[in-house]
């Protein structure tokens, strides 16, 4: 799932606490204000969180995230509407990808849509867009029979990332989690943990085998702590979002914020194939979306520069041996597991060809960097930084 880099610009308000803030603060982690929110940022080092998640497994509390309940008999029918995907072709126990859009096309924010029961839907929402969703939600599914109720307050969510993330969760003592054998990804179940109800899904935001489990507030310091002591010899350890954001830069995984916003296309950011035009009735930035963006939009590309030197958030790109700048990096990172500098940038059509070499403005200094097909990394393949199309 995705995660919002929006932070809240005022303090007027007080910080919003995790319920799990109290075990963050015992644990020895450093916060960050994200969205309003005061989350762990690190507990040891960002290098050591990534690299246990690619390859034992790394804890993550997303209790900031927003939770939106669409529920009634045409619940389906609303969100097909409401959304960029067909929500209705989706079974129960599934969960899809989609996009929020404006009605210019633009998108508000990308969503990860539960169907937990056949007129059930939980629309996660990202931290800073939560109000927003909310209040878009509320205003398209009116004219439908449904209700849409915004549960993030009565909700937490933590999230089990890793190759060993299965092992850890099968060995924690009192989950009882029927439907685990032959879970595929994107898909979830009802289980009790010592008594309390959870949503399990195997869905995540790292790039690696992993679940995210949906519950109360009050109940979610019992299982921080009953997986970590299950799965801390084995390798497990709680990560922050710094380690988070590397995570799924590797993966070529958007966020919000920065490849998406409200001023870019699906199809832009590689993200086309959410857009369900094929489905019947009209849905929210149809006409748009068919019209699409001007022809000499920039299109998100993946990077991989010379040398150790990363380009960030706003670093120009421009042409070798010249002045001509010709796009700006949205994300980028020297990457821990690839150990090469990475980044993910919306530049020209006709410079985002996987192969096309270019040059990074890092702080006044070029550095050579070619275009590369995203994924950087894959758990699914060898990790390769080749200019080559795979």
């Amino acid at each position: 799932m995705t995660d919002s880099a929006q932070t809240s610009g005022s303090h007027d308000s007080p910080e919003l606490l995790s319920p799990l803030h109290q075990v963050h603060v015992d644990a020895g982690a450093l916060f960050t204000d994200f969205a309003g929110w005061q989350m762990p940022v690190r507990y040891s080092s960002d290098l050591a969180e990534h690299h246990a998640v690619r390859t034992a497994a790394g804890l993550f509390d997303l209790s900031h995230m927003g939770e939106i309940l669409v529920v009634g008999p045409e619940a389906a029918a609303a969100l097909d509407y409401a959304l960029a995907g067909k929500l209705s072709a989706i079974a129960e126990g599934q969960a899809k990808y989609s996009l929020l859009l404006a009605r210019d096309g633009g998108i508000l924010d990308d969503l990860v849509v539960y169907r937990t029961g056949e007129d059930r839907y939980l629309v996660v929402a990202n931290a800073a867009n939560r109000a927003l969703v909310a209040e878009e939600l509320r205003d398209r599914c009116s004219i439908f029979d449904c209700l849409v109720e915004d549960e993030s307050d009565d909700i937490a969510l933590i999230a089990l990332q890793g190759p060993i993330s299965e092992e850890i969760l099968r060995n924690v003592e009192g989950f009882d989690l029927p439907g685990l054998d032959g879970l595929g990804y994107y898909r979830s179940i009802a289980a009790d943990f010592r008594g309390h109800p959870v949503l399990v899904a195997r869905t995540g935001y790292t790039g690696e085998d992993g679940f995210e489990f949906y519950l109360a507030p009050d109940r979610a310091p019992e299982l921080w702590t009953a997986l970590i002591e299950t799965g801390g010899g084995s390798g497990l350890v709680p990560a922050g979002l710094a380690a988070r954001d590397t995570l799924r830069l590797e993966a070529g995984m958007p966020l919000y914020g920065h490849e998406l916003n409200a001023s870019t296309f699906p199809v832009q950011a590689g993200l086309g194939r959410v857009v369900a035009l094929g489905k019947e009735g009209d849905f929210v930035g149809r006409e748009a979306i068919e019209q699409g963006p001007p022809i000499d939009a920039r299109v998100l590309a993946g990077l991989v520069a010379e040398g150790k030197r990363a380009g960030r958030a706003g670093y120009a790109i421009v042409v070798p041996d010249g002045a001509q700048i010709v796009g700006e990096v949205t994300s980028g990172a020297l990457s821990p597991t690839l150990g090469v500098p990475v980044a993910m940038a919306y530049v020209d059509p006709a410079f985002a060809a996987v192969g096309t070499r270019l040059d990074l403005d890092v702080r006044g200094t070029r550095v050579a960097a070619s275009v590369v097909a995203l994924p950087f990394y894959s758990r699914r393949s060898t990790p390769s930084t080749s200019t080559e199309k795979k």
